[in-house]
């Protein structure tokens, strides 16, 4: 390899890493919510309780309407009365019942698992909360400009009289 290729790789390789390597992200362009100030991901308790409240309507609207109980009958009967459709008719009820079953337990899945998360959050935030302000406080009594010279820093609390010589 020549010197000059050696000094154009060098060069190349310098102009890619000055428009910097982005880790953990995209650029703002290309991420849906690039106006969110915030992050990337958003969620408080309000839009969880909406999500779980939707998913519980729809179960109990499930089980109100969705349940065909007129069809298991008709079918049973007109097997008794020897038409072939009857067979027919139950074996599509009793599709409809599992597959009505598995939409039902996934609307309570969906139910229960808002409530948990909420609650977990919940409990997440209080967690951070009580770490970080236990970091601070941890942090501002190794500050040493944290109290002027000569004065005792605020974080240890003030010494008892008794300790003190006159």
């Amino acid at each position: 390899m020549a010197w000059d290729e050696w000094e154009q790789l060098k060069a190349s390789a310098a102009e890619r890493q000055s428009t910097g390597m982005q880790l953990n992200g995209l650029p703002p362009e290309d991420r849906p919510n690039a106006g969110s100030p915030v992050g990337d991901l958003t969620v408080n308790q309000k839009d969880l309780a909406a999500i779980g409240d939707e998913a519980f309507k729809l179960y109990n609207r499930l089980w109100k309407e969705g349940r065909v109980t007129s069809t298991d009958s008709a079918g049973t009967s007109l097997t008794t009365q020897g038409f072939a459709l009857g067979g027919a008719l139950s074996h599509v009820s009793l599709r409809w019942d599992k597959q009505l079953g598995s939409v039902m337990d996934a609307c309570a899945l969906i139910s229960n698992h808002m409530d948990f998360t909420k609650n977990a959050h919940q409990g997440d935030e209080i967690f951070i909360q009580r770490h970080v302000s236990s970091i601070h406080t941890l942090d501002s009594g190794f500050d040493e400009s944290y109290a002027p010279p000569g004065k005792d820093n605020p974080v240890y609390g003030e010494k008892d009289k008794k300790d003190k010589k006159d």
